[in-house]
């Protein structure tokens, strides 16, 4: 019993945890208070203000002081904005985990964007589909830009296995042709006017305005990569190929085909990023994940994901995704230069893989002591 209580506390995320809570309590005690204004659920079930009486026996609207961070509007943004980089970073995780790298996820992502929003366009008010079943809609739009994020991570695997070339060069070709590609599509022109049904569907709320539907797709995807890495037979071989590719093709595997595999689901996620993006937000441009490379990596390295391969797990990618996203948080709360943001990430990428470093050579050297 003491031995499953201490397995559970001490899983290998626990030190992101403890980060988690101490940037938490950090944020919560220096960010002061903000005067917002106080809603109420009325009698029709919609949210109304509250209104109060002054002293000169005036209705005035009622304000309440509430912290910067700890409040529930906050909290609900900084879940909603964790969910599309942490869908990516899951994706971005299996690939540093096979030892490759993914710089077009930006890129793939904004593609998707503008392709999936062409199509659902098709479905709009506007659209020459305008009185298509809503079903048909949501799914043909959807299809659209997942698919299309799965083919251009497709594309990247086999260009990586046929031309045997080191992921940072075509990934880096890629981030450029397919961000080109999205902008020579929409002309730099913004494309909104989705079916009603899409954005009501991903714009479903509960309480006080939390999105839960990327939140609960966030969800599923660490479920799906928790059991792809942790209990399949292909996500063994995707560590043992990221662990020591040599062995791994020696002891049979399909080097090719796992690197093809891996950087199709950081295509496929990067996808499914783009999709809930355009339905919250209601539009798409070219300019769309511009600089989310660094996040997304940033999010993976911090969550554990080693840049050498064969470390990395789910929860890491989403908790690492969260520490970048209450960091960017707390730049805006705490009142500090925006211009500081990408400074303080790659700051802490730099940190991340520094620490990396140093814990594998203390592993090196517990093992070179163990064997003399």
């Amino acid at each position: 019993m003491l031995a499953r209580l201490r397995q559970a506390l001490f899983i290998p995320e626990s030190g992101l945890l403890l980060v988690v809570f101490v940037l938490g309590a950090a944020l919560w005690f220096f960010s002061g208070t903000v005067r917002t204004p106080l809603f109420e659920i009325g009698p029709d079930g919609t949210r109304q203000r509250v209104f109060t009486t002054n002293d000169a026996g005036e209705r005035v609207p009622a304000f309440i002081e509430r912290n910067k961070f700890l409040n529930a509007q906050n909290l609900a943004q900084l879940a909603k904005d964790t969910s599309f980089i942490a869908i990516m970073a899951v994706g971005m995780s299996v690939v540093i985990i096979a030892g490759g790298i993914d710089l077009s996820v930006g890129s793939i992502y904004a593609l998707a964007s503008v392709l999936g929003a062409l199509a659902f366009q098709q479905f709009g008010p506007d659209g020459a589909h305008a009185g298509s079943s809503p079903f048909a809609s949501v799914l043909l739009g959807s299809l659209a830009c997942v698919g299309t994020a799965a083919l251009c991570g497709l594309a990247n695997g086999g260009l990586i296995v046929a031309l045997r070339v080191h992921p940072f060069i075509i990934t880096l070709g890629a981030m450029a042709i397919l961000r080109g590609i999205a902008f020579v599509v929409t002309r730099g022109q913004s494309v909104g006017g989705f079916p009603p049904a899409f954005r009501d569907l991903v714009r479903f709320e509960i309480g006080n305005g939390l999105s839960i539907v990327p939140l609960a797709v966030m969800v599923l995807v660490l479920v799906a990569g928790w059991i792809f890495l942790g209990r399949l037979a292909a996500g063994r071989r995707v560590y043992a190929v990221g662990g020591n590719e040599l062995a791994a093709r020696f002891s049979g595997i399909r080097v090719e085909r796992v690197k093809i595999g891996v950087y199709l689901l950081s295509g496929l996620c990067a996808g499914i990023a783009a999709l809930l993006s355009i339905g919250y937000y209601g539009a798409a441009t070219s300019g769309d994940g511009q600089g989310y490379e660094l996040n997304v990596i940033a999010a993976a390295v911090v969550g554990g994901a080693s840049l050498t391969g064969g470390k990395g797990t789910a929860l890491g990618a989403v908790l690492g995704a969260l520490v970048i996203q209450m960091i960017s948080s707390g730049i805006v709360i705490l009142g500090i230069d925006q211009n500081y943001s990408q400074i303080i990430i790659g700051v802490v990428v730099v940190a991340a893989v520094v620490l990396d470093n140093v814990n594998n050579w203390l592993a090196r050297r517990r093992q070179a002591r163990a064997a003399a």
